[in-house]
């Protein structure tokens, strides 16, 4: 038997973290520390089920079109930063922005008129937006057709590539999944839509771990470990200046004193979830 028989292929996945500064507090100096937005994934999901994630999925085939309307870093130049081939990168950068409009009506696209203008508000909590997100979702739309007949562009200068993590090879069900942030743009709220959610909430990354540890936040190791990296840089404008190098991450299953631990390529370890939500 070959080292990698039997181990399944990851299939490519996009995941976006959604982060705006948090309230204004009387009194408090203007830079304000930011949060980030997750999802508690319904009980009944095959992956990680009842785990908090950020707003994500997998890549679909359409997300390569080349027609797909788009300012920004080029798809030449997102491959580069990514790591893969040039339509891989324009399908992942799809995907982070098709997933997040999907599962919380947060759109990253504007007029091409305002594609310099960050304040441009766009209102997709209309009932027209909403058959569109229905059709995404359905696959009855791709989302070259709805940001075209919109006239609208996908702003991919609003995302900026924070890490990939592969899920761990002894795993039957496994995901390359590239990791974004983004900020909020003007005017827009996260819906409790997709679906696949049955709790939105925003939070201050500062704490996802202590709630990890103390069982009160389920979540998958590579989630915990990014929301840590967040918090290391506390502000939206820390967020931005961070330098990232964009390498595979694959965390190991380790048997540790009697029980299986995920192990980070950082030397850090945790509990192995339950088989249905294990990363």
């Amino acid at each position: 038997m070959t080292e990698n028989e039997g181990v399944v292929r990851p299939r490519p996945a996009a995941t976006v973290m959604l982060m705006r500064p948090m309230p204004a507090v009387a009194g408090a100096s203007e830079e304000r520390p930011m949060e980030v937005l997750l999802m508690r994934r319904v009980p009944s999901m095959g992956f990680a089920p009842g785990a908090y994630v950020f707003p994500g999925g997998r890549v679909d085939e359409r997300d390569a079109d080349g027609d797909l309307p788009w300012t920004g870093p080029a798809p030449e130049e997102w491959s580069r930063t990514l790591g893969v081939d040039v339509p891989m990168a324009r399908a992942l950068v799809c995907a982070a922005v098709r997933e997040t409009f999907e599962e919380t009506g947060v759109l990253l696209a504007s007029e091409p008129e305002h594609a310099s203008d960050t304040a441009i508000t766009l209102d997709t909590d209309t009932e027209d937006w909403e058959r569109d997100r229905l059709g995404l979702i359905d696959r009855s739309r791709s989302f070259t057709e709805v940001l075209s007949r919109r006239g609208l562009v996908l702003r991919s200068e609003w995302l900026r590539a924070w890490s990939r993590w592969i899920t761990p090879a002894r795993e039957p069900r496994r995901y390359d999944t590239w990791f974004f942030t983004a900020e909020l743009p003007p005017g827009q709220q996260p819906r409790d839509v997709g679906g696949e959610a049955d709790h939105t909430q925003w939070v201050d990354p500062a704490v996802v771990a202590p709630e990890w540890y103390a069982g009160r936040m389920p979540m998958l190791p590579p989630t915990v470990i990014v929301c840590a990296e967040l918090a290391d840089h506390r502000t939206l404008e820390g967020v931005r200046d961070a330098q990232r190098d964009i390498v595979p991450l694959e965390p190991e299953v380790r048997e540790m004193d009697g029980h299986l631990r995920v192990v980070a390529p950082d030397g850090r370890d945790f509990p192995l979830p339950k088989p249905t939500t294990t990363y």
